[in-house]
């Protein structure tokens, strides 16, 4: 198709306008989601050309969100996820960042940490760590397949300080590599969702034994990450109605104790929250319910995420209840997903075969739609 026989984009809908989250200016409100992809297939888990040509190639977004990153060893939780602890990630990542900001994009780093949903054999045969010592009854994935997590053993005070620490670290690598900013993975069953939840975390220190303690290690991580690159270029990413296994269940009371964490984190002047609805299949009115409750305790920028389509997105924004709404899965087959709505062409169907392993296949081979513009 030429491009005068391309249509104009619509009277330009609410996914297209532009918009500031805290520092970052965006293009578009069409946000990439952090997606594990497992392509960091070599002993130095650092990213390669490839990753970079990936990024690059849906830097069409109005921001993208990096997978989720190692921010040290003791983080490991899945095969083949890049970390950002090391001087040879760093590299990989400035390659990533230089390629999508030649291509007029903006990236963001996840630090993450598996915490307890990890396994020894990420660890050479030493247990995983979590708030206490309380088995998650979730699911690793390991080099020999996937494996149910372990009892763990708790972190220290010493470690808690140390695992701070490596998170500061990994945001003074991010700053080095030439991202954007910065997210903290504070979502489904990881670290600092451990930490949150009264299920597993039963600590008696300045760590644990009510809400406000529960909160502590994520307040912690936002003061340090904050102090490297400036509160306005931090986001957090929460899944208050995350209800993954039996540890983990979005009660009134889960609910009840995120609504008093939104509030808290008013203070913080952040760039973003980056909040997930309920699980895709549920009724939609229960998706914007649920998103005008965040609003009710949290005035800052927000962007939703999960199983919104172009439509939903755009009334999601219509109505005032966020900022920018995220797209996972939609990004994989479609990495030019902001044109393709902008001029309403199809969307292409990812191979799930391919999602978490592989090489170029199903990962930078989907092609975009041409003379879209």
């Amino acid at each position: 198709m030429s491009d005068d026989q391309n249509p104009a984009p619509a009277a330009i809908q609410p996914l297209l306008r532009p918009v500031r989250l805290g520092a970052l200016t965006l293009p578009n409100r069409v946000v990439m989601a952090p997606m594990t992809r497992s392509r960091a297939d070599n002993e130095e888990l650092a990213p390669t050309a490839l990753h970079a040509t990936y990024y690059a190639q849906r830097s069409g977004a109005g921001l993208i969100v990096s997978e989720g990153t190692w921010v040290n060893r003791d983080a490991v939780g899945y095969i083949n996820v890049p970390g950002i602890y090391t001087d040879a990630q760093t590299a990989g990542w400035a390659e990533v960042t230089e390629a999508v900001h030649a291509a007029g994009g903006r990236i963001v780093s996840q630090l993450g940490h598996a915490g307890a949903a990890s396994h020894p054999d990420h660890h050479d045969g030493r247990l995983p760590a979590g708030p206490s010592a309380i088995n998650p009854q979730e699911m690793a994935f390991t080099p020999d397949g996937p494996k149910d997590t372990p009892t763990p053993r708790a972190l220290s005070g010493a470690e808690i300080a140390a695992t701070i620490g490596a998170y500061r670290e990994a945001a003074a690598n991010a700053l080095r590599a030439g991202f954007d900013g910065l997210e903290i993975h504070a979502q489904v069953s990881h670290l600092v969702a451990q930490f949150l939840n009264p299920r597993l975390n039963q600590r008696t220190d300045a760590y644990g034994g009510s809400s406000e303690k529960r909160a502590q290690f994520l307040l912690d991580l936002v003061d340090a990450v904050s102090g490297v690159w400036g509160s306005d270029r931090v986001g957090i990413k929460l899944s208050p109605y995350w209800s993954g296994g039996p540890a983990f269940t979005a009660d009134d009371e889960a609910l009840a104790e995120y609504d008093q964490l939104l509030k808290r984190l008013n203070d913080g002047n952040l760039a973003y929250l980056h909040l997930l609805g309920p699980e895709p299949g549920a009724d939609t009115d229960d998706t914007f319910t649920a998103f005008a409750r965040y609003r009710a305790h949290y005035q800052g920028a927000v962007i939703a995420n999960l199983g919104f389509t172009q439509a939903t997105g755009n009334e999601l924004l219509e109505r005032g209840l966020a900022d920018a709404v995220s797209f996972g899965a939609p990004f994989i087959a479609n990495p030019d997903l902001v044109d393709r709505f902008a001029y309403g062409h199809p969307l292409a169907t990812g191979d799930r075969d391919t999602y978490y392993a592989g090489g170029a296949k199903g990962y930078t081979d989907y092609p975009a739609v041409t003379g879209s513009r």
